[in-house]
């Protein structure tokens, strides 16, 4: 009797641990996990572990143990690697003055740069036979040419367009349609033209409005002054669109020169990870000669760093100038590019420097090779 007591004992305990293999493969498919809890079965000692009830109403037992190697599986820890920053969007050199009420006296002031050179002479003659005024300016007011036209904005001014050049036209109350018209014209007469996303991405625009008393620049506005005779307020209007010529001519060179450090970029990194740089002296003179091109186009060519001899015997107009070219910082901007510029050159000069040694290193193991050769010829003879 306690022989058959104790089998039947034994086998309850065999099938209810068939029962806990088995149900694992219906681990998935299984409703939220439950509570922990401890039940007596009978004829069973008590198990602790989770317990849920199925849909006939009996009682199923789930193993903790399934659940960990099914999330291991399936879920991965987050990368601790940054996503990568976005793309920096180029932004215009300034964007317009703080925005103004729209007053009939507001007009508006816009630069371009189009190009590295315009041929002034037949820029002129060609505008002149579309029906285009010149202005005549004091004969040392020289690389620019001045052009009115009827095609107004608004009724408070006249329309002016300054060319310079540099390669920087200057807008004065001329609507939008003569612009696009005038920019096409001066497409014959570009040297060296740039993209046109450029240009118009790089591009200067400042109100201007008449005013009692003295033409100033006052907070991001030109109030030109309303009791000035005509030939003078041409001279302001030039001394203004100076400075906003050489501020767009800079802000596309500084176009320029962040794609040119980004064309060399990679290269102290490869330096720093003892790579080779995988550069031919042909290339490397080229991005020297780049390099010095835009040098000498930003201290050299430009008015950058000087102040034009024309404001010399001219204080009121050199004031305006100062002025404006403070506004629009092109002092810093200069000073900025001219610390890239250094780097860049250092940077170059280590490439070219590089290029040398390695041509030195070829040379001497080809010296070594030919007199080994020629040592060995000389065995050679000795010997046979």
């Amino acid at each position: 009797m306690l022989v058959r007591t104790l089998w039947s004992r034994l086998g309850s305990q065999r099938l209810f641990a068939s029962a806990c293999l088995s149900s694992r493969a219906h681990l998935c498919r299984a409703e939220p996990r439950p509570r922990e809890a401890a039940v007596s079965w009978s004829g069973v000692p008590f198990i602790s572990g989770p317990l849920a009830v199925n849909r006939s109403g009996h009682w199923r037992l789930y193993s903790v143990n399934i659940v960990s190697p099914v999330l291991k599986s399936t879920l991965k820890p987050a990368s601790s690697k940054r996503a990568p920053k976005g793309p920096r969007t180029k932004q215009p050199s300034r964007t317009s003055a703080p925005s103004q009420d729209e007053h009939k006296d507001v007009m508006r002031c816009i630069a371009y740069s189009t190009a590295d050179q315009y041929h002034l002479p037949t820029l002129g003659h060609d505008l002149t036979g579309r029906g285009f005024q010149a202005v005549d300016l004091p004969r040392d007011a020289s690389n620019v040419l001045v052009i009115s036209t009827e095609a107004i904005a608004k009724q408070d001014d006249g329309a002016l367009i300054f060319f310079f050049r540099e390669g920087s036209v200057v807008f004065w109350n001329v609507e939008d349609k003569m612009m696009k018209k005038v920019l096409r014209i001066l497409e014959q007469h570009e040297i060296q033209p740039y993209e046109v996303a450029l240009v118009h991405w790089e591009n200067e625009e400042i109100n201007y409005m008449f005013g009692e008393g003295n033409t100033k620049l006052e907070r991001g506005n030109f109030i030109l002054s309303d009791q000035m005779e005509l030939q003078e307020a041409v001279l302001e209007k030039f001394a203004f669109s100076n400075a906003l010529c050489l501020s767009v001519k800079l802000a596309i060179w500084e176009v320029f020169l962040d794609n040119f450090v980004e064309s060399i970029q990679s290269i102290p990194e490869t330096l720093k990870s003892g790579n080779r740089v995988k550069l031919s002296s042909a290339e490397v003179m080229q991005k020297i000669g780049e390099l010095f091109s835009l040098r000498h186009c930003i201290n050299l060519r430009s008015d950058l760093l000087i102040t034009p001899d024309f404001y010399w015997d001219r204080e009121h107009l050199e004031k305006l100038y100062e002025k404006t070219c403070q506004f629009l910082s092109i002092n810093r901007r200069v000073n900025v590019m001219n610390e890239k510029l250094e780097h860049c050159t250092q940077l170059t000069d280590l490439m070219r420097s590089h290029l040398n040694e390695k041509h030195s290193f070829r040379l001497e193991w080809m010296i070594v090779i030919l007199i080994t050769i020629e040592v060995l010829f000389e065995l050679a003879r000795m010997i046979f």
